[in-house]
This record gives structure tokens, sequence and C-alpha cells, in this order.
């Protein structure tokens, strides 16, 4: 099957719809967000860039976090520079 100008005039318009419906997204998250999570369906939180308002159990568990992930990176690099068992 060859690839006719229906398929790229298709592509094109596809690819043209996800563009503008990650531009209206982005322009209203919080209240699709909102909306789907009254729905059930589960979105990431997204982490304030000012970790002033964040309350003491928020930073709490954010340090955790930030812990285990450079925990798994110095692993990572870890596993990377040991030698290989003969």
């Amino acid at each position: 099957m060859a690839i006719t100008s229906n398929h790229v005039t298709g592509f094109l318009v596809g690819l043209g719809v996800a563009a503008a419906g990650y531009y209206a997204y982005t322009q209203n998250r919080a209240k699709i967000d909102t909306f789907l999570r009254s729905q059930g369906i589960r979105v990431p939180e997204r982490h304030p860039t000012d970790a002033g308002s964040l309350s003491f159990e928020e930073l709490v568990a954010e340090k955790e976090r930030l812990e285990d992930l450079i925990a798994e990176r110095e692993y990572e690099r870890e596993a990377k520079t040991a030698p290989e068992p003969k």
C-alpha cells in the first residue's frame, strides 16, 4: 500500500488538532485537571515552584522524594563505574 496525499493530509490535520488540543490544555490546565480529578482520573500534582508556600508535611514529603531520587542516581552511577565480575 502506497502513501497517498490523503495519508499525508490526514497526518497533518491530526498533528494540527493535537497541537491545538495541547495549547488549549496548557491555557486551562488548572480547570481541566480539577475536572479530571472529579471524574476519578488520577492526574499527578504539579510541584509548586515556591518552596516557601509548602506546609511542613509537604516539605518533609518533598525532602524524602528528593533523597530517594538522589539515592537512585548514586546507585546508578556506582553500577556504571563498578567493574564487572569475571
